[in-house]
């Protein structure tokens, strides 16, 4: 089995970001996020800022070409949903690719020039297609789409099932 992890924009523009302080997300962390986290022993806590991910998604097509895309994926989920850095941010993705030993100025330079635009675009028109509309969302290679955090027992049932 091959997991294979593609770039989804859940709230792309022109669509509205939301408001980190605002009841709909706080009451969704209080009432879900957090308590799913401490079961699953995760130190998540509400970003403090709700991000564009376009650059971040960017971002990781060039690490996956250095050869560091779990490194890079794992420094900046731990940025955002850890730190609560914002993620949308060139300078910030600079740092966390530094952090992992990526060569931060042509990570600049490839996130500047777009380079890895047509990539995000291209994986988010496949999950438009497929009707993915949230995150995580798990497809199969028979294209059953499953959205939502899901427990291991869950994932080996999709996993397993064709």
């Amino acid at each position: 089995m091959q997991v294979v992890r593609r770039a989804f924009e859940l709230r792309p523009y022109p669509v509205p970001t939301l408001d980190p302080s605002g009841e709909y997300l706080t009451r969704v962390w209080r009432e879900a996020v957090y308590p799913m986290a401490q079961r699953m022993g995760m130190a998540l806590r509400l970003p403090p800022v709700q991000p564009r991910s376009r650059l971040a998604h960017a971002a990781t097509f060039f690490a996956a070409g250095s050869g560091r895309l779990e490194e890079f994926q794992e420094v900046v989920y731990r940025a955002f949903f850890e730190l609560g850095e914002d993620i949308g941010c060139l300078e910030v993705l600079a740092v966390l690719g530094t952090e992992i030993g990526l060569d931060a100025a042509a990570l600049r330079l490839a996130l500047e020039t777009r380079t890895y635009e047509a990539q995000v675009e291209t994986d988010e028109d496949r999950a438009q297609s497929i009707g993915v509309r949230a995150v995580p969302a798990y497809v199969t290679c028979g294209q059953r789409v499953v959205m939502g955090v899901r427990n291991l027992a869950e994932l080996r049932e999709l996993i397993t099932s064709r």
